[in-house]
This record gives structure tokens, C-alpha cells and sequence, in this order.
């Protein structure tokens, strides 16, 4: 299996649904606020951070991609068995206000382990690192 980026952020259709919401200046009817509130609480988040996660953008969890490589993670057999954590996984990356520091490691040395001092996933990609996945070879 390929461990090209082809696992698509579930944030990816919220953020189209919601983009217009962001950009608008006209006031939002009480449905509008209603339906995003739904939304928001069918993906488990706040109605903020799902504000939060549109105005990022669909590509705000790449670097999560990046780490899963350098884990030997595979992200579409992590998706598909483990959707809420591949979600849980994507929200917390979007949001996260490392992103320089991140990009940068992974470009100078996406081995060294200083990336878990600041990632706010490392302890749900070390989990899941010592898991047998079937993508890996080693199993």
C-alpha cells in the first residue's frame, strides 16, 4: 500500500461546508447556528474549534501525515481501524500552534525524538507505533 497522502481529512468537507460561514458579514439565522452546532457536536468538537478548524483549512493536518511516514505509520490502515483516533489525531495536529517547529524537525532530522516534547500527539503515535499494523513489514 502506497503511503502517499490519499487518506482524506474528515475536516476536509466540514471545512467546505463552513468556509462560507467564515468569509460572510451577514448575520448567521438561528438555523445556521443551529446546524453548525449539530455539526459540531456529531464530530466531537466545539462549535469554536470547528470555526477554528475551517478557517485552517483542509491541509492544517499535513504534518501529521509527514509523522505517521517517519513512524511507519500507515495513515489509510489508521484511518480505517482506528477512525476516531485518525480524527481525534487530525483535530489535534490542525489546531496545534507548533507547526513551524514541527515542519522544521521533520525537514532537518524527522528521527530525532525532540518532536515529543512539543507534539501534542506523541503519546497517541507512540501507542499506536507499537501496534501490530499489517502495512509493516516487520510483522
Amino acid at each position: 500500500m502506497s503511503k502517499e497522502h490519499t487518506a482524506q481529512s474528515p475536516f476536509e468537507a466540514i471545512w467546505q461546508w463552513c468556509r462560507g460561514f467564515v468569509g460572510s458579514r451577514s448575520t448567521l439565522s438561528q438555523f445556521e447556528l443551529d446546524g453548525t452546532d449539530r455539526m459540531a457536536h456529531d464530530i466531537g468538537v466545539s462549535a469554536a474549534e470547528l470555526h477554528e478548524l475551517a478557517i485552517r483549512g483542509p491541509q492544517s493536518a499535513d504534518l501529521l501525515c509527514r509523522r505517521m511516514d517517519v513512524l511507519d505509520l500507515d495513515q489509510n490502515e489508521v484511518a480505517r481501524t482506528e477512525r476516531a483516533t485518525f480524527q481525534d489525531l487530525q483535530r489535534v495536529c490542525s489546531l496545534c500552534d507548533c507547526k513551524k517547529r514541527c515542519a522544521r524537525d521533520l525537514a532537518r532530522n524527522p528521527d530525532d525524538p525532540v518532536w515529543k516534547d512539543y507534539c501534542s500527539n506523541a503519546q497517541t503515535l507512540t501507542a499506536l507505533g507499537v501496534l501490530p499494523w499489517a502495512s509493516r513489514r516487520e510483522w
